[in-house]
């Protein structure tokens, strides 16, 4: 399994026809009278349809009949509700302020993306001080939310020791150190590892025994999960800030969302799917059957911003390839992942490409929500400071649905 990170945005006949919900007919009726355009594959006599084409005639659509099928699911992914600066999805490719995050994790570290995202790529907001928590209070702390997963342990952890820490700057550059030294709190919550200034990879791979060329894998995975527009988490983040909270609180939302099954919980389905299949005498019928009990897109194949792939899964799967893709464990993933591939009609995202890190080096179990709490933390300080600095308070309303009442 070897996706190609350069894929072309543009979309085939049936790859159009199904984000749009409509037969191949249909389609080609959109072209001949004009709503929609086509262009010259240039090797074969098939067309292809620009992406960004197809999502607005999408939008067109789904304006005019809002119905529950994949249109509507698309577009629900897909209508910007609010303007950033901070990160965009075009053309199959994410950007953090206009960098393509694939190239960005090719050479960065998870701190030096925070201070392009937060807006101040040239300043030295991780340089301050260790906050100071001695080993002792963190382990008391870590005994009294035992049995917890490792989300939630961190959740119940982070408000004492934010507020024994001062969190509460809420004005740039003083929000900013705030911001790094929690982050530097969460790495060693979520590592059970004492609080320090050495790079945030470097603590990761440290906990997990990484080799030299896991610990690359780890920087990279960092750098392409510390944002992704307006996902549940981030969404979150941006109305706690809108409502005047204090960083430690607005951050400690975030994570709060973030621990939900249906966002970071992604990744622990597609392990699952992967151990199954593994022990499984017939992969393909164990694979079936668990795409039956879950949806692909929230279980690690599919993902409806990315109709011709996950970047984030293409890289960190090619990442793998070229580090183990020998060794016979690796091999058997790849293959579940390919019979994965053929029985959801749908491309791995990055849920499954953390499961099949995790499985491949054995990281621990809770590695994927441990990477995602950590990078994203990134973005929500980002999207928190630019909704502080908006000054809006984000209150959406409610379209009735119930019962009407005549007054008598």
């Amino acid at each position: 399994m070897n996706p190609d990170q350069d894929h072309k945005p543009d979309l085939t006949a049936n790859e159009a026809a199904r984000l749009l919900g409509v037969s191949l007919s249909t389609l080609y009726s959109y072209v001949s009278r004009g709503l929609l355009i086509s262009v010259a594959d240039g090797t074969a006599r098939s067309k292809r349809y620009p992406y960004d084409a197809v999502m607005r005639l999408a939008a067109r659509r789904a304006d005019g009949k809002r119905a529950g099928h994949q249109v509507t699911a698309a577009m629900n992914w897909g209508v910007p509700v609010m303007e950033s600066t901070i990160s965009h999805v075009s053309g199959g490719s994410l950007y953090y302020r206009g960098h393509d995050v694939c190239r960005l994790a090719d050479q960065i570290t998870l701190e030096t993306t925070a201070l392009l995202l937060w807006g101040y790529p040239q300043a030295d907001f991780f340089e301050c001080p260790v906050p100071k928590i001695a080993e002792a209070e963190l382990l008391l702390a870590r005994q009294l939310s035992a049995g917890m997963g490792k989300l939630e342990q961190a959740l119940a952890l982070l408000g004492p020791l934010t507020h024994r820490l001062d969190l509460h700057a809420t004005e740039a550059p003083a929000m900013f150190f705030d911001a790094a030294t929690f982050m530097r709190l969460l790495a060693a919550l979520l590592l059970d590892q004492v609080v320090d200034c050495t790079a945030l990879h470097e603590q990761v791979a440290r906990a997990w025994q990484a080799n030299a060329a896991q610990t690359e894998i780890i920087r990279a995975s960092l750098v392409l999960l510390a944002d992704h527009e307006l996902n549940a988490s981030t969404f979150t983040v941006r109305c706690v800030a809108s409502a005047g909270a204090s960083l430690a609180a607005t951050l400690s939302a975030g994570l709060a969302a973030l621990s939900g099954r249906r966002h970071a919980g992604g990744s622990k389905l597609a392990r699952e799917m992967i151990i199954g299949a593994l022990a499984a005498s017939d992969a393909s019928v164990w694979i079936r059957q668990f795409y039956r009990r879950h949806k692909a897109a929230g279980a690690g194949f599919a993902h409806p911003l990315y109709p011709a792939g996950d970047p984030r899964a293409q890289y960190l799967l090619k990442q793998l390839e070229q580090v183990a893709g020998e060794q016979p464990q690796v091999k058997k993933i790849f293959a579940i992942g390919r019979i994965a591939m053929r029985e959801t009609a749908a491309l791995p995202n990055a849920d499954f490409a953390l499961a099949a890190l995790q499985l491949a080096f054995g990281w621990p179990d809770h590695a994927a929500e441990v990477l995602y709490a950590l990078a994203r933390s990134a973005g929500w300080v980002a999207h928190a400071a630019e909704q502080q600095a908006d000054g809006k308070m984000i209150r959406p309303r409610a379209r009735y649905i119930g019962k009407l009442y005549r007054q008598i």
